[in-house]
């Protein structure tokens, strides 16, 4: 099991979650719902109301525990204002999937960013991951540019996607790709 270790950055404090944030938690979602509901449906279905923030917040512990999913509060170091969360998805065959979102206030300051590249030491060092794995749709700007700037390559579009039920929801999805540097 990994050690529940905050990481830092210059400007950033990411931090397992505990129950004490669980009121930041519920707000920041709530606050945020209409503009995640597209990108992070399921964890907006499991907290919907403050208590279910607490069980989330429980959850994430077990995860954390098992390897199954490693997730992060990011809070301003400065102010110690809760701003967003990032996680990072173990996968099969040394692959990881990132995801991450911010309070719309905090946006356009280069927290994603700075955020994303600590979980990209995290992943490769304290995971091992081999692959890590960034997808937003491709209406979301944003979330592609933070990508290319953390060092992330663009997917070609991929010919099997036409043999899926949903190939219209997935030709919507962008995949953007990191390799460690083995060298």
């Amino acid at each position: 099991m990994l050690p529940r270790a905050p990481l830092y950055t210059e400007r950033l404090c990411l931090r397992p979650y505990e129950p004490a944030d669980a009121d930041d938690f519920f707000a920041l979602l709530h606050a945020n719902r209409a503009r995640l509901q597209s990108s992070f449906p399921d964890r907006l279905l499991a907290v919907r109301e403050p208590t279910d923030a607490v069980a989330s917040l429980r959850a994430f512990v077990e995860d954390w525990r098992t390897g199954r999913f490693y997730v992060f509060g990011i809070w301003h170091r400065a102010t110690a204002e809760y701003v967003g969360d990032i996680c990072l998805m173990p996968q099969l065959k040394g692959q990881a999937e990132i995801g991450y979102y911010l309070a719309a206030a905090a946006e356009g300051q280069g927290f994603a960013r700075e955020a994303l590249l600590a979980t990209i030491a995290f992943g490769f060092e304290s995971v091992g991951s081999q692959r890590l794995l960034v997808r937003c749709y491709a209406h979301n700007g944003r979330g592609q540019a933070v990508a290319r700037a953390a060092g992330f390559q663009l997917e070609p579009p991929s010919k099997r996607m036409h043999w899926f039920r949903n190939s219209d929801a997935l030709a919507d999805i962008c995949r953007f790709w990191l390799v460690r540097d083995v060298a």
